[in-house]
């Protein structure tokens, strides 16, 4: 396993939509557990595949219940809405609220090729849409309701 160099904001392949994945072999099996190691190392919560600079659909994601592959994942169905504060592992410092769906329904490949459907709500939804929208060259920064600078928001506490 390797870390990989995390692509940020400027760099072209971010805004390219991927590829579906037409072979789970062993060196997509690198690619996933590096992505894994990466994301621990920059305590993200998911990471897409281009952002470590591979344009094929991709995604890894852990909220605090283990780490999850997802290849091919696609959206079948969402619902509600939440708004939250979150940020991109692509556009380090940078923090604004997101309008996500509360809860969504994703399809796709598990590491191994099986088929999963997850249905997720809250933190999960949010991940799921934020990691997605990278496949389709989506960036947080596209969806911000407001920014958040947190030297004000912390000097307004005090």
């Amino acid at each position: 396993m390797a870390i990989r160099q995390v692509r940020t904001k400027g760099d072209e392949i971010l805004r390219k939509k991927c590829k579906p994945v037409s072979k789970i072999d062993k060196k997509l099996h690198e690619l996933i557990d590096d992505m894994i190691e990466t994301m621990y190392s920059v305590n993200g919560v998911g990471l897409a595949a281009p952002q470590v600079g591979i344009l094929k659909r991709v995604v890894v994601i852990d909220i605090g219940e283990g780490p999850m592959a997802l290849i091919n994942p696609e959206i079948i169905s969402e619902s509600g809405e939440q708004i939250e504060v979150e940020g991109c592992l692509s556009i380090p410092g940078i923090w604004g609220e997101v309008k996500r769906p509360a809860q969504i329904v994703v399809k796709a490949l598990d590491r191994d090729g099986k088929s999963l459907r997850i249905e997720g709500t809250g933190m999960l939804a949010r991940v799921l849409s934020h990691e997605t929208d990278h496949l389709e060259g989506i960036l947080f920064e596209d969806k911000v309701i407001r920014y958040i600078e947190p030297e004000k928001e912390n000097s307004q506490e005090k």
